[in-house]
């Protein structure tokens, strides 16, 4: 196999069009590191598993639907125990790091870190964390997060100074570049430190990994505000509930809350242009269906319809500590609009209810089910870092867990594809109209192509 590749990108090009996107390594820029035996081989839970330890050049493969010609395409190094490893229990000192916004399943996540540290590899020394025991069942964070930037020399200097030699960083697309560039820095200095990167976003838009942890809670908790507007709508004559939820740049909360509820009429994301006046526009849609029903549900995403309100957005170029645009509340605005337009025309009397879910939704612990993944992501990069592997993040692609370079989850944004099977569900589910023209519908099917979406 020929490598290639520089300090972002280590590439292997194998036969018949196999390529390995790999994560750097301590051995790339330290050479000749001791090596030590894995302590799991030892330990009692894990001796009845009859292959625990990965093979070493085992790999996940980006892309499982292929013909019978296509190459074999884009690989990432399946996530797992190593037979040897580059730190012993004694001489680690690791560090958790939450940053951005609050999701569930945060605490669950620092947790299993540290029980991984502990229970498979000896470690006790975690800066700043004594007791994690029931911290799972609390949402929010016990690090405490914040936004902004950072200067990245102060923030190595103190890893260096701390003598702290594996970093674990749990954040967005923001934060993982943040942790790509002390990754570069702590390599420039020759430093033994692993950097590890779990993502963090509750609407699911980073690409590659499967999907983003607390994205199941927030569609599971989001059911309740789509219920409360639902029996708000259909206890009185011509009630319309409006549910506002997250997804600043993407609508896959709204979607899949929408395909689980059954109840939505209308579903509104930001991939997906609508308009509100004319024919095929919202405000004959929500008639049409006030005729049919006597009452409907729409779930709007916190990104759609930004276009449509520009001109009033007073905050349209203005950022957040992030770098995040600052949204208007485009719930709150339809709302308003939905109510002016039937009360101008005299039509109809209508009755709308307006829901806005997002903190309650941010706030909460995560899941059974994210409980489980955040396990499954918390022991894959402790399992990476001790083996070695560094400027990585961890996630699970075609459902198995790989180490993924820290450029392809800054790449781009993962967002619905509205060309797709799944966008189509939701619209046979709703049986609203698409808001496209065929113009418009010629246009997204030559410029996105199809990518995949949970589920």
């Amino acid at each position: 196999m020929g490598h290639s590749g520089n300090l972002q990108l280590k590439v292997v090009n194998g036969d018949a069009g196999y390529v390995l996107e790999d994560v750097p390594h301590l051995t790339d820029y330290i050479p000749d590191l001791p090596t030590y035996p894995n302590p799991l081989q030892f330990n009692a839970a894990y001796s009845v598993v009859k292959q625990y330890f990965v093979n070493v050049d085992d790999t996940v493969s980006q892309k499982i639907v292929v013909h019978k010609d296509s190459p074999r395409g884009t690989h990432f190094r399946r996530a797992g125990p190593r037979q040897k490893v580059y730190f012993v229990s004694d001489e680690v000192h690791a560090c958790i790091v939450t940053c951005g916004g609050l999701c569930p399943g945060l605490n669950t996540v620092i947790r299993e870190i540290v029980c991984g540290l502990y229970h498979m590899y000896g470690v006790s020394k975690i800066l700043g964390i004594d007791v994690v025991n029931d911290i799972h069942k609390r949402g929010g964070t016990i690090l405490g997060t914040s936004r902004g930037g950072h200067d990245t020399s102060k923030i190595v200097d103190s890893i260096q100074d701390r003598g702290i030699n594996q970093v674990y960083i749990i954040g967005g697309d923001g934060t993982q570049k943040g942790a790509a560039v002390i990754y570069e820095e702590i390599r420039q200095r020759g430093l033994k430190v692993a950097v590890a990167g779990i993502p963090k976003t509750i609407d699911n838009d980073i690409p590659v990994i499967d999907k983003s942890f607390g994205f199941d809670t927030a569609v599971e908790e989001a059911q309740r505000a789509i219920n409360a507007a639902h029996v708000e709508a259909e206890s009185i004559e011509n009630g319309i509930g409006v549910v506002k939820l997250m997804g600043r740049y993407c609508g896959f909360i709204a979607m899949y809350a929408t395909l689980g509820s059954r109840d939505v009429d209308c579903c509104l994301i930001p991939e997906s242009p609508f308009y509100l006046e004319g024919e095929g526009g919202l405000y004959e849609f929500i008639e049409k269906r006030l005729k049919e029903n006597g009452h409907m549900v729409i779930v709007i995403a916190e990104g759609a319809g930004q276009d449509l309100l520009a001109e009033s957005l007073q905050s349209m170029n203005q950022q957040d500590a992030s770098g995040n645009k600052l949204l208007q509340d485009v719930g709150l605005w339809i709302s308003h609009k939905i109510k002016d337009h039937f009360a101008r025309l005299h039509k109809m009397a209508i009755n709308l209810k307006y829901i806005d879910p997002t903190y309650m939704i941010r706030a909460i612990p995560s899941n059974a089910s994210d409980n489980v993944y955040c396990t499954l992501l918390a022991q894959s990069a402790v399992h990476g870092a001790v083996a070695g592997y560094t400027g990585f993040t961890v996630g699970p692609v075609n459902g198995r867990h790989a180490y993924i370079p820290f450029n392809r989850i800054n790449e781009r944004q993962n967002q619905v594809v509205i060309t797709d099977r799944m966008w189509a569900r939701v619209l046979s589910s709703t049986n609203q109209p698409s808001f496209l023209s065929a113009n418009e519908l010629a246009k997204f099917k030559r410029e996105k192509p199809s990518c995949p979406v949970v589920g």
